[in-house]
């Protein structure tokens, strides 16, 4: 069975979604695409909501978030308390996001990175397993909030 790995943007990511939507495929995974479908302005957080709701309940396992420059649609979904969302510039920090941090969702700043890098990050995010150990009570310690 193969993977599907959820997809949110706003207009500002629509055509670097399109992008990683088909070298996803090519690679063997399924989309679901949770929009925008065109580069008409729109509000990011109506289509990032429906994606961090989608991992924090856990019907997906992983999954891509993209906007203009990434922190929007990164605060959108790290609202939701099971998702951990990296917000990746480079392939090195998405390598890391998921080796130290178990990130289960990744960010893409579509207007700030050319399109080999956004998919050198995708592959990153991908294949890169959580090294836990040590990792592992840091990412316990990120949803305690301190009284």
């Amino acid at each position: 069975m193969k993977e599907i790995i959820p997809m949110a943007c706003d207009h500002a990511g629509f055509e670097l979604k399109e992008v990683i939507k088909k070298y996803l495929a090519e690679k063997g995974f399924e989309v679901k695409d949770f929009g925008t479908n065109s580069s008409e302005s729109v509000d990011y957080p109506d289509f990032a909501h429906q994606l961090g709701r989608v991992i924090n309940n856990g019907e997906y396992r992983r999954g891509i978030v993209i906007c203009g420059s990434g922190n929007g649609v990164q605060m959108t979904v790290n609202k939701y308390p099971n998702v951990r969302c990296a917000l990746s510039w480079t392939p090195e920090i998405a390598h890391l996001g998921r080796q130290h941090n178990d990130c289960n969702v990744v960010s893409i700043p579509a207007r700030f990175i050319p399109q080999e890098v956004a998919l050198q990050i995708v592959d990153e995010f991908l294949n890169t397993e959580f090294e836990g150990g040590r990792h592992q009570r840091r990412v316990e310690k990120i949803s305690q909030l301190l009284k």
